[in-house]
């Protein structure tokens, strides 16, 4: 602490970025201030609660950089934050691509819901968006489709499909399709995606009334649920406002040290969408709501024209980030607009507000007590490891990963293992060997601790491996009881009894849960791969004789799987058959 006081003493009151280190120098939060000296100290007094306290008990060390105003310095934080990809920064990295409607720009066009719509722009100009209730935007182009012939196919057939007989298509395919209906189509459907709904309601109306009139009652109901379906539309975005432009309103509620955010989408004058946000506050926060309007719009998102933000925002900065017109309305209409997103943004948190702390016990403070438990320095990263085979075939591993208490699914890996062996400790050293040599070579992330769905030999087999690479990982097992449910913790040849109703003991399971659904689907996948064939040359006492006999009389595992046992005798011995049937049983 002594080292961090000095170091503060000669930190300067200007603009710039800071950036905090654990005790391994790896940066562990990003952040801007106006005045440096000011903002880095008061990390260091007074009483700290939630993810500050938490990061603030993790920093050995501090960098900064000065630069010449707050622009520059916000520049410099999402490029620094893009760079390290902090962990106290993770927050920021979860928000989703949004989908678009897409009314292609060819002479045949086809509406879809399309996502990564900043990729090859040039050819899609007309994109209606953006929808992050994908639901919301399937049902739409769904609706349309249903109500307009437009082409439905990806490539053409070489004569017209279903789609062409039951009404829904033009059979563009056969040349034969009326142009001027088609530019009709196109005019009616660009109308309604830009929030004119009067010509599309009125055909459903005469669709109606002529189906009923035809005594076609389940049709006209049909027609009747998408009115109704564009009435709950209608109702959701109504908003009054003179402003046909593209336009994002932003508002937040802070409480309880937590941001909420909410983000209303107005296109053609009215609510399309919105966005909800609720993270844990670390920085102040008009720093946190800067940043995350400017890295909002790093996403897969089409700006708007303008940004309405609440006044504690600087409209400069993130004019100059983001190239978009920004403006902190004081009255009238756009200001209700950015009233009624910041009440959004408070109904949202106090909504979700036990939730989330729930959320919070089962993930992030059930890691912390983990730590604790195995007296570990730090738990950010967990590899957990678990092995499938069918009578020693098909033989895999699978690795799942939690960072900070929570699923991280890009980072899951599968392991097909080199011999068909039903021998759990070989596959464990090899899947181990295979995993932390690539670590090693490639310079990945390490893990803070190795978890092996297994007892002691198998932690055995995985810390032999870990220790021949050179590697310090601590490495615990999960113990399973006699009805194969975890019931405790091995490490450092120790049993830790685990409080089964603790947050901790569910934290523990669901992992293994992971590990093990994971595995399984994927020795299925192969499974699902392997041929009857196989399948009989991997039961012992089945020759080639036998193998071809079966073959002929069969064909499928699905007919073999039928077969009973005094079936099966006709042509195996009776411990045989009984094998081959519990090989398929577990198939």
């Amino acid at each position: 602490m002594d080292y961090i006081k000095q170091k503060l003493a000669l930190v300067p009151n200007k603009p710039g970025c800071y950036q905090m280190k654990n005790k391994d120098g790896i940066i562990i939060y990003v952040g801007k201030a106006k005045k440096l000296k000011n903002r880095l100290s008061s990390y260091f007094r007074g009483t700290h609660t939630g993810k500050t306290k938490k990061l603030v008990s993790e920093i050995s060390d501090f960098e900064y950089i000065v630069v010449e105003n707050e622009t520059e310095s916000l520049v410099l934080e999402l490029n620094l934050i893009k760079k390290y990809d902090p962990k106290y920064n993770i927050l920021l990295r979860d928000d989703k691509s949004y989908p678009y409607i897409e009314l292609t720009n060819e002479e045949i066009p086809k509406l879809s819901v399309v996502r990564n719509v900043n990729r090859k722009r040039s050819n899609r100009t007309r994109l209606f968006g953006p929808y992050p209730n994908v639901t919301a935007a399937r049902t739409i182009v769904n609706l349309l489709n249903r109500i307009y012939p437009l082409r439905k196919c990806n490539t053409y057939n070489k004569k017209p499909c279903l789609y062409y007989h039951i009404g829904q298509c033009l059979g563009y395919c056969s040349k034969t399709y009326d142009k001027e209906e088609l530019k009709n189509m196109e005019s009616e459907i660009l109308s309604f995606l830009r929030g004119n709904d009067k010509i599309l309601t009125d055909k459903i109306k005469i669709a109606m009334n002529d189906a009923s009139n035809k005594l076609n009652f389940e049709k006209a109901k049909e027609y009747k649920e998408m009115l109704d379906y564009i009435n709950i539309l209608n109702e959701k975005q109504k908003v009054e406002i003179n402003d046909t432009k593209d336009i994002d309103v932003f508002g937040y509620y802070l409480d309880k040290s937590y941001l909420s955010i909410q983000v209303f989408f107005i296109r053609g004058g009215k609510i399309l969408e919105r966005h909800s946000k609720i993270y844990p506050i670390i920085d102040d926060v008009t720093d946190e709501l800067n940043r995350y309007i400017a890295k909002f719009y790093e996403k897969d998102i089409i700006p708007p024209k303008e940004i309405l933000v609440p006044s504690i925002v600087d409209p400069s900065i993130i004019e100059k980030v983001t190239n978009i017109k920004v403006v902190v309305p004081s009255k009238g209409t756009k200001k209700n607009l950015v009233d009624m997103a910041c009440n959004n943004a408070s109904i949202r948190l106090n909504e979700k507000f036990e939730l989330i702390k729930k959320d919070e016990q089962r993930t992030t403070i059930a890691n912390e007590e983990l730590k604790n438990i195995l007296k570990l320095d730090k738990l950010d990263r967990i590899e957990i490891f678990d092995n499938a085979h069918l009578f020693g075939t098909y033989n895999v591993s699978g690795m799942v990963v939690y960072v900070d208490g929570k699923e991280s699914k890009n980072d899951y890996r599968k392991y097909k293992i080199s011999v068909d062996k039903n021998d759990d400790y070989n596959t464990m050293r090899e899947v181990i060997y295979r995993r932390y040599f690539r670590v090693l070579n490639d310079n990945l992330t390490k893990p803070d601790l190795i978890l092996v769905d297994g007892g002691k030999g198998q932690i055995n087999a995985a810390t032999d491996i870990i220790s021949s690479l050179g590697l310090n990982i601590p490495v615990a097992g999960l113990k399973k009881d006699d009805k194969h449910a975890t019931n405790a913790l091995i490490y450092n040849n120790q049993i830790i009894e685990i409080n089964k109703r603790s947050n901790l003991f569910y934290y523990l399971e669901r992992m293994q849960d992971e590990v093990h659904n994971f595995t399984i689907n994927y020795h299925k996948q192969l499974r699902s791969k392997g041929s009857l064939e196989s399948i009989l040359e991997s039961v012992s006492g089945i020759g080639e004789v036998r193998k071809i006999e079966l073959l002929k009389k069969y064909k499928t595992i699905t007919k073999l799987k039928e077969v009973d046992i005094e079936e099966l005798k006709k042509i195996l011995p009776e411990n045989v058959a009984k094998n081959l049937k519990e090989f398929l049983e577990n198939y």
